[in-house]
């Protein structure tokens, strides 16, 4: 196979990836018009992303054993046709419940693109050009997150909702005839299809979708009531009974027993913060810009691209510092930098816009593939070819799951914390307390000789969206904090990490 033919085909496969990745993310600026146009109750409408993410995180594992199965080239090219079929189903759904439906099918083949392409890094790429390909997959995977709510704002205020589907659907097809006739064609092995445990994949299955919906669920409920519960227990149960079985028969659908590698374990745990990091900055941001700012979703999407700009700059540096420095080290300054971001992000005022969320971002943008590149390394160069597939899988699942805690762990400490930051500003406020006014974005004049007790009921009506907001931010400010401190926390695992992988060769 020609090297042209070889890049062009896995140049595709990226593609695809940056489709998957993007439409977890696509659909947020996009979600008020969405509501409208299909008469959604609020409640709900936070399905139209958990759906795609539960059959994302069910399919990932699944796509070690499809791989030995079909090959990678079948694989990735069936795996991109169901996902422009998905998306074409999304664009033309007539209701909530068809739409929904199409989410699911369009996650699970999406899952399936995400771990195809760090597999070919290692499968299809010369060893020599390893760096430069998982470089381009880093750049795919980590800069869609925040071109999505750009692209889905700008496609709904150009034109409408339905074109944040319909855009997949001429570069999906694409990818799927370039990767068909670029990649070498190679042969399957259907007879790993049935030695799967069946039982052992369902029960995955139960506990990813679960757990996906109990993260999505629970901050809503302040992690209470029935349903919180029953979800909590059927991932308890589902997870343990999986594992079990997973650890007890010959042939299970995802080897746990990976795990047991240090060098492998640890890049998963590093591949957890950063998802975490990567999705949770990029909800809290959203969160802030719209809620406190008010911002259209275009203005949104706008100054979200500032950290994907900053990414795309680092780029050949990271590339080249790869292959020349210790892993620890690069590890070590990528955390750090992230986390430094994400803490400047903690001193935000109600104030705050473009200008003082700028370095911040750029911060995070400059950190990112440092983040990425040795740990992906770390987790799957150490293994044989007719393994990376499966472990590919397990590390790229790991990021989606911090994703989601992340995310929920956000959501908790905004629905939980920010009553009690208005009640507290009330309070001040109603003593006089010229801080809080200035906390608030309220004139402090005002507050110079005033007397103690509530004010009056034109004056609250006035002040009451300005302390809302003003008690949503300290919130953010505190989800900036944890969020950061855990990849400081990260730091704690590099002494344990080895400077170069050792290679399984059994």
């Amino acid at each position: 196979m020609k090297p042209i033919v070889l890049w062009l085909g896995f140049a595709a496969m990226c593609l695809g990836m940056f489709m998957a990745v993007l439409d977890i993310q696509v659909v947020a600026s996009s979600l008020t018009a969405i509501q409208t146009a299909l008469h959604i109750p609020l409640g709900q409408l936070g399905w139209i992303q958990t759906a795609y993410l539960m059959a994302e995180v069910v399919a990932i594992p699944l796509t070690g054993i499809l791989t030995r199965a079909l090959s990678l080239r079948l694989l990735f090219a069936l795996a991109s046709l169901g996902f422009v079929a998905a998306s074409l189903a999304c664009a033309l759904s007539p209701s909530f419940e068809l739409l929904i439906a199409a989410r699911v099918v369009q996650g699970f083949f999406g899952g399936m693109l995400i771990p195809s392409v760090f597999t070919a890094v290692f499968v299809l790429i010369p060893r020599p050009h390893q760096v430069l390909a998982t470089t381009m997959a880093g750049v795919a995977a980590l800069l869609a997150p925040t071109m999505g709510p750009l692209l889905g704002g700008w496609l709904t205020q150009a034109q409408s909702w339905h074109w944040i589907f319909l855009i997949n659907i001429l570069p999906g097809l694409a990818v799927v005839l370039t990767v068909l006739t670029a990649l070498k064609k190679e042969d399957g092995d259907f007879a790993v299809l049935r030695r799967v445990d069946i039982l052992t994949l369902l029960l995955f299955a139960v506990f990813l979708a679960g757990l996906q919906w109990l993260l999505s669920e629970a901050p809503r409920q302040h992690w209470q009531g029935m349903r919180v519960t029953g979800l909590a227990g059927l991932c308890i149960l589902a997870g343990g009974l999986g594992i079990y079985r997973a650890l007890s028969v010959a042939h299970p659908f995802v080897h746990l027993g990976r795990f047991r590698h240090r060098g492998f374990s640890l890049g998963c745990g590093l591949s957890f913060v950063l998802g975490a990091g990567l999705y949770g900055s990029v909800y809290l941001l959203a969160i802030f810009l719209g809620l406190v700012r008010g911002h259209t979703p275009l203005a949104i999407g706008m100054i979200l691209t500032v950290t994907g700009a900053a990414q795309l700059i680092t780029a050949p540096v990271a590339a080249w510092a790869e292959t020349r420095a210790d892993a620890r080290i690069l590890t070590a300054l990528g955390f750090a930098l992230f986390g430094a971001g994400l803490i400047a992000n903690g001193f935000t005022t109600i104030a705050s816009d473009f200008d003082a969320l700028f370095w911040p971002q750029v911060l995070r943008g400059l950190a990112i593939l440092f983040c990425l590149l040795p740990a992906t390394r770390l987790a799957l160069d150490i293994w044989p070819q007719d393994q990376v597939a499966e472990a590919s899988g397990l590390f790229n699942l790991m990021r989606n799951l911090g994703g989601a805690i992340g995310i929920a762990v956000i959501d908790t400490i905004l629905n939980e914390r920010t009553p009690g930051h208005v009640a507290s500003l009330v309070a001040r406020l109603q003593a006089g307390d010229p801080k809080a006014a200035a906390l608030a974005g309220l004139p402090v004049r005002l507050f110079h000789n005033r007397p103690m007790g509530p004010v009056d009921p034109v004056t609250q009506a006035l002040i009451e969206p300005m302390v809302r907001r003003a008690g949503l931010t300290q919130s953010c400010n505190e989800a900036w904090w944890i969020l950061g401190g855990l990849f400081f926390l990260a730091l704690l695992l590099l002494p344990a990490m080895g400077r170069q992988a050792e290679r399984i060769t059994r």
